[in-house]
C-alpha cells in the first residue's frame, strides 16, 4: 500500500507540474546545427533489444546518456542532443521499456517488451539504463555522464552509485522517490554519492527537491539549480521552444565546463 500510495502522490505532482510543459514538443527543426543521428540498437541485461540515438561528436568526445521520463521516448532529446553535440558531447539516446509513444514516435523497447509480456514499471527501467551506460562505456572507453528525466532521473542516481568506476556524473532533471520500498530513499543515495552531479526542476519541487538532497551536504561539484522563473518538470525545460529555457541552459552549461 505504501508503494501505491508514493507512486500516486508522485504521479500527481509530475501532472501538477507539468501542465505548462505540455503545450509544445521537441522541435529539432528550430536548431541552426546538425540533428543527424544514427540508429542502432543493443540488448537489455535480460536481452530485450534496446533502440537507441547515437548524436556523434568528435571521436574522444565525452560521452552523455540520455534517458527519458514516463509515457515517453528517445525524442525526447530530438532538439536536446544536437545541441549538446554543439557543445562537444555525444549523446546516446535510448527508448527505455517503461515509456511509450511521444512526439510522433513509438518507443520500440516497450513494445518490444509489452509483445514479449515483460513488466515494464519505473524499476524495470534501470537494466535498460545500466545495459545501455555499459554499450557507451565500452564505446567510447570513458566514464559516462548520466542524464535522467522524472522517474528516470532517480534510476541514475541508482545505477551512480552502482557504478561508480563508468559513470563520470549525473544530470537529473526532478528526481524523487518515485519507487516507493522498491528502491531506498533517495536522500540516502545523495549523500553517499561520490560523483559531481547536477539536479533541478520546476520552481514548485525545488523545496522538496532541497530537502532530499539536503543541500548542507553538497560539495563544490554537487549543485542544485532553481529557476527564477515557474520552470518545468523534466528535461523539456530544455526545449527549444519551452518558455525560459535558456536559464537551464546556463546552469547546465557551466556545470559541463566545471567538471570538464
Amino acid at each position: 500500500m505504501k508503494f501505491y500510495l508514493t507512486f500516486l502522490v508522485c504521479f500527481l505532482i509530475t501532472i501538477a507540474t507539468s501542465q505548462n510543459s505540455l503545450q509544445n514538443t521537441p522541435n529539432p527543426n528550430a536548431l541552426e546545427t546538425n540533428t543527424d543521428f544514427k540508429s542502432l540498437s543493443f540488448p537489455s541485461i535480460d536481452g530485450l533489444k534496446i533502440s537507441a540515438r547515437l548524436y556523434q561528436a568528435q571521436s574522444d568526445a565525452q560521452p552523455i546518456l540520455l534517458c527519458h521520463q514516463a509515457r515517453f521516448n528517445k525524442q525526447e532529446y530530438a532538439d536536446i542532443a544536437p545541441r549538446l553535440r554543439e557543445m562537444g558531447y555525444t549523446s546516446l539516446a535510448i527508448d527505455q521499456r517503461s515509456g511509450g509513444d511521444f512526439a510522433s514516435e513509438a518507443n520500440q523497447t516497450y513494445n518490444r517488451a509489452q509483445a514479449k509480456g515483460l513488466s515494464t514499471d519505473y524499476v524495470d527501467a534501470q537494466q535498460d539504463i545500466e545495459a545501455a551506460l555499459d554499450y557507451l562505456y565500452q564505446k567510447t572507453k570513458q566514464p559516462v555522464i548520466l542524464w535522467g528525466s522524472s522517474y528516470s532521473s532517480a534510476l541514475v542516481f541508482f545505477v551512480a552509485k552502482k557504478y561508480p568506476e563508468k559513470v563520470k556524473a549525473v544530470i537529473s532533471f526532478s528526481p524523487d522517490n518515485y519507487f516507493g520500498d522498491q528502491r531506498e530513499n533517495l536522500n540516502t543515495v545523495f549523500n553517499e554519492l561520490k560523483q559531481a552531479f547536477w539536479v533541478t526542476s520546476s520552481k514548485e519541487e525545488s523545496k522538496r527537491l532541497s530537502q532530499l538532497i539536503d543541500k548542507n551536504q553538497l560539495d563544490n561539484n554537487q549543485t542544485q539549480f532553481i529557476p527564477k522563473q515557474e520552470g518545468h518538470h523534466g528535461s523539456r525545460a530544455l526545449w527549444v521552444n519551452q518558455i525560459h529555457n535558456e536559464e537551464y541552459w546556463e546552469s547546465l552549461k557551466a556545470f559541463l565546463d566545471h567538471i570538464k
